[in-house]
């Protein structure tokens, strides 16, 4: 069989021992909600919410509807929670028909939920996301009391909850999260005040779960910590979280090239003196981010090696001097543990001045994947 050179692995055994980790933070009847929109972060959107699903997961949370139809056209019965909300009638529709919770910010979408509800006989059940700081969707926070009232007298429709999201979490000393909280109680007791009972509300992502037990609620959405990531390159993680994606290539060619000699696109690197090189077979076409050049690490034999000049398309060069029989073929580790060493997303991350949200993403959408169980 005729194989790229490039393997990313999952390891759902991984993904599964991090759903452990963040029960250990959130009491007992508390709901997790996992969130696995953007393919479950590169993962794989049915393969991650499956095994989510067999290890007692509450929900699940896509970002757009054609994600949670996915979902449900795969098998998957949990419910599941369309986070970036509907737009259309016909996304009204599906909802009814599959099943779903979508997020809703919108008076209008509103309305026409609650039409299509009544006309298919059907209870809509909705959240409604509150801005409480973002500066992204959802309801002003301090409009919530007149956006429910306006909704007050629509039909067949079941308000699970108020949502919101933390914009600044990954700072543990915050005083804007404590602020957003404070706003997001403020809200709840408007809406319960109004007769809603509200009984899943939700606002702490994974930093939020590992650094602001306050905004727990009811309900918390992990979404970085289930993949073994950190909401920033540097946080302090209060538990440890195992890595579930592994990105591996191979040696295409080993070299040995003077000194002065420049190396890769732009000659943005020059060799200082006799150097060995490998040519291995994955570039920025295979999701790794092109600031990696002259910056980023892979491990060969078991040790960190230099990424020298620019990252190609399908290919990066990296230094190899010193280390011993390496040839053509030999594996080298993008993401991933070799020998004794390993490098993370998040060091991906520091290195290419992102985080590992995007790492993850880039790199499990232009590979195929492999799953280990």
């Amino acid at each position: 069989m005729i194989r790229s050179p490039n393997r990313v692995s999952i390891d759902l055994s991984a993904l599964v021992r991090n759903l452990h980790q963040i029960r250990t933070l959130v009491s007992e009847d508390t709901r997790i909600m996992g969130v696995v929109k953007a393919d479950a972060y590169g993962h794989g959107l049915l393969e991650v919410a499956r095994s989510l699903e067999k290890n007692g997961v509450d929900c699940l949370g896509t970002a757009y509807l054609h994600e949670a139809l996915g979902l449900r056209k795969g098998g998957v019965r949990l419910p599941i929670v369309v986070l970036c909300g509907i737009r259309t009638r016909e996304e009204a529709y599906e909802v009814l028909e599959k099943g779903l919770t979508p997020v809703l910010y919108d008076l209008a979408v509103v309305k026409t939920l609650s039409q299509e509800s009544v006309k298919l006989g059907k209870k809509a059940r909705i959240y409604l996301k509150v801005d409480t700081g973002m500066g992204r969707l959802g309801i002003p926070y301090n409009d919530i009391g007149p956006f429910l009232q306006q909704i007050a007298s629509l039909r067949n429709l079941h308000i699970e909850g108020l949502t919101s999201h933390l914009s600044s979490a990954n700072e543990p000393e915050c005083r804007f999260s404590e602020e957003q909280t404070e706003r997001f109680e403020e809200a709840i007791f408007i809406g319960r005040s109004m007769g809603l009972d509200l009984p899943l509300n939700n606002m702490a992502n994974s930093a939020g779960i590992m650094c602001h037990e306050k905004t727990h609620f009811n309900m918390v959405r992990p979404g970085i910590m289930l993949y073994g990531g950190l909401p920033s390159p540097d946080f302090i993680s209060p538990r440890p979280l195992t890595p579930v994606m592994h990105f591996r290539a191979q040696v295409l060619q080993v070299r040995d090239l003077p000194g002065k000699t420049p190396i890769s696109y732009g000659r943005t690197y020059h060799t200082e003196g006799p150097c060995r090189i490998a040519v291995v077979s994955a570039g920025y076409g295979d999701g790794l981010s092109r600031k990696l050049s002259n910056g980023g690490k892979v491990l060969i034999k078991g040790k960190k090696a230099a990424i020298v000049g620019a990252v190609c398309m399908n290919l990066t060069i990296c230094d190899i001097t010193g280390l011993k029989a390496v040839e053509p073929g030999d594996e080298v580790v993008f993401l991933g543990s070799q020998g004794g060493e390993s490098i993370k997303g998040d060091d991906i991350a520091r290195s290419a001045g992102t985080i590992s949200y995007e790492v993850f993403c880039s790199i499990g959408q232009k590979n195929i994947r492999e799953y280990l169980s």
